[in-house]
């Protein structure tokens, strides 16, 4: 999948509209968001705020870290991890229009002196080597084919020891999967790995003490409840797909809940540590 295709897939326009109306929609002030209000809208990936919440439970990080969010959408769960630890986040993206909404959404919520976004090229990161004491990644390596060289470049811009976690779609043992997806139209786009696969790859680039679990039971729970929500005729607890590719956001919603249900996909959360040489 190039760049450009990436951009064009996730490129929508007017986002800080359509999140605006969505609050006032939802009884809060768009122009005083919190944390809490955003959660439904700007956390682009499975389970929302849920996943985040689990994936900086597994963070060793403290409030004098730096750390970086690869792939970090409108910037949802780098607000949180910011808060959370009282810490330093960067966050890139390959979306120009991703970066201006989370700069936006973020000086909105009060914390644009702790976090900051730029654009660019997960395969190539315009930071120096050994720049931050942590990094992690939410749903993003299903769109880089060359995973060594995506994981070679995270180790680059880490500090010795650091540690790295992932929450990532994997490929499973079951049916094939249906397209599009959130991160795919096409079968020809979607580029996913076994666990097994990713842990190799991982291991290859330069990581040890890798640990790898898989959500998937916490998946098919937060899709039971989510569809239970709907039925009583309340809102999804998360709502960022269909805020961000409006009617499409349908069928890869669909197809994506088939994929868990039938072991097409998998998803994952990885926690690692760049090794130190002897």
């Amino acid at each position: 999948m190039s760049s450009d295709q990436i951009v064009t897939h996730y490129s929508r326009s007017d986002i800080l509209a359509r999140i605006a109306a969505a609050l006032r929609d939802d009884g809060a002030n768009p122009d005083h968001p919190t944390i809490e209000t955003l959660a439904p809208y700007d956390q682009f990936h499975g389970r929302g705020l849920e996943a985040t919440i689990e994936v900086a439970g597994l963070m060793p990080a403290r409030a004098t870290d730096h750390i970086l969010d690869i792939g970090s959408g409108i910037g949802g769960p780098a607000r949180y991890v910011a808060r959370r630890f009282g810490c330093r986040v960067t966050g890139i993206d390959l979306t120009p229009e991703f970066c201006s909404v989370a700069r936006e959404l973020t000086r909105l919520v009060g914390l644009a002196d702790r976090v900051e976004f730029e654009s660019g090229n997960a395969l190539a990161m315009p930071f120096a080597e050994a720049s931050f004491d942590g990094a992690y990644s939410m749903n993003v390596s299903m769109n880089i084919a060359n995973k060594r060289a995506f994981y070679r470049e995270i180790r680059r811009v880490l500090k010795p020891g650091a540690w790295l976690v992932l929450s990532e779609v994997a490929k499973g043992d079951g049916a094939a999967l249906g397209y599009p997806t959130p991160w795919a139209a096409t079968e020809e786009t979607s580029f996913l790995s076994t666990p097994e696969e990713t842990r190799q790859a991982l291991a290859d680039a330069g990581f040890e003490a890798i640990e790898l679990a898989s959500s998937l039971e916490q998946a098919l729970e937060f899709g039971t409840r989510s569809r239970a929500a709907v039925a009583r005729g309340e809102k999804p607890p998360h709502r960022a797909v269909l805020l961000m590719q409006g009617e499409a956001a349908k069928a890869a919603m669909a197809n994506t809940a088939r994929g868990l249900a039938q072991g097409a996909i998998v998803p994952i959360e990885v926690r690692a540590r760049k090794v130190v040489p002897a």
